[in-house]
């Protein structure tokens, strides 16, 4: 029984969790990064599962103790090109992304935070503020007044 070499899982548990970070950015050039380094260590979990190297699985040239496993190799080939594709996507995705807006961050929506004030409870919470003294007029600030909350918070 072969052993998991301890530096090749701690450099896969690096390659994870820098991935994941960079995927949680708002940048479109860091999610990219993070993808493809998510891809750099799904390659290299693959090939560190698929255990030490050994001979090529032919019947009758070499005893089956010392085959090697195909599948694991196959899946690596199958992440690259999953990887690949990702990637050109989101380069697509984030060149369009900076023609348009002329730059790669992703904003919140403003959609998302109409409705989410829509849905806030009608009585007042607290004493004091301006929005609880008319309910309605909270909930029905036209979508310029709302962009501008917004952008006033994310400064």
């Amino acid at each position: 029984m072969n052993s998991v070499n301890l530096v090749m899982a701690a450099t896969v548990g690096v390659l994870y969790g820098t991935g994941f970070t960079l995927l949680l950015s708002r940048s479109l050039m860091r999610v990219l990064i993070g993808v493809v380094v998510l891809g750099h260590g799904t390659n290299l979990l693959l090939q560190l599962a698929g255990g030490p190297p050994g001979r090529a699985p032919i019947l009758g040239a070499v005893p089956s103790e010392e085959f090697t496993d195909a599948l694991p190799q196959a899946l690596a080939l199958t992440a690259i090109v999953i990887t690949f594709a990702l990637t050109t996507f989101l380069l697509a995705l984030g060149y369009r992304s900076y023609v348009l807006v002329g730059h790669d961050e992703v904003q919140d929506d403003v959609e998302d935070r109409r409705i989410a004030r829509q849905k806030t409870p009608s009585a007042p919470l607290e004493d004091g503020g301006e929005d609880e003294a008319d309910p309605l007029a909270a909930a029905e600030r036209t979508d310029d007044q709302v962009e501008a909350e917004a952008r006033r918070e994310v400064q």
